[in-house]
């Protein structure tokens, strides 16, 4: 065993390393900005807080909601229209809105702004506040014993408590232009603005206090 020192083995090259893999990078940001509803409302931190209504409660940014008819007549189809073209359609079951969708749009609109202007918030976090707080959780079916109709507690389906809880709010608002000398969007503006606060004066939330309740005595 000699003394003399071992020699020093050669740096290694990046040739000797082998080829470098790259990292993944993440994508660019799109080139566009996500469109606000009616160039005003953004659709960042709108928060849906009923985990049952989350999967149906279709909010795509979109500037004008209007399918054009694309999704009539096609069954279960109605998670991929957007809330605020819902509402649209259901206002047009009024008779001064019968068919007059651009009318109806323009109304919400205009709902939005006064609801901006008095509440200081996001009027589509409103709207949806007033679909969760407006949407049964029970309802009432009748079942046959041996030729006697008897009234049974039913749990809804998510998509049936949207559906609901939509026809109310533009029935309320309706039935309110038809009583007062206020225009339609003033009144729709009052019973989204009641029915986010969970308010028992608007027609949504007491039709669907009124439900349970029915519900509850049929358990």
């Amino acid at each position: 065993m000699s003394g003399a020192p071992e020699p020093l083995s050669p740096e290694p090259t990046a040739e000797d390393a082998g080829p470098v893999v790259q990292r993944p990078q993440p994508p660019p940001p799109p080139p566009f900005v996500l469109p606000p509803l009616f160039g005003k409302y953004p659709f960042e931190g709108v928060e849906v807080h009923d985990p049952g209504l989350l999967p149906y409660l279709y909010l795509h940014p979109v500037y004008t909601p209007h399918t054009e008819g694309r999704l009539t007549g096609r069954p279960f189809l109605k998670t991929r229209m957007h809330l605020v073209e819902r509402l649209a359609n259901h206002l047009m079951k009024g008779g001064k809105f019968t068919g007059k969708k651009s009318k109806a749009i323009t109304t919400i609109r205009k709902a939005f702004v006064e609801l901006a202007q008095k509440e200081g918030k996001n009027p589509l976090q409103l709207l949806v506040d007033a679909v969760e707080n407006a949407s049964p959780r029970e309802e009432v079916t009748r079942l046959q014993f041996g030729g006697i109709s008897v009234p049974r507690a039913v749990d809804a389906s998510p998509a049936r408590r949207l559906n609901v809880a939509i026809r109310n709010l533009a029935l309320g608002a309706i039935q309110s232009s038809r009583k007062s000398t206020k225009p339609i969007h003033s009144c729709l503006a009052d019973e989204i603005r009641l029915a986010a606060k969970g308010d028992l004066t608007s027609f949504a939330v007491g039709r669907k206090e009124e439900v349970e309740r029915v519900a509850q005595s049929a358990r």
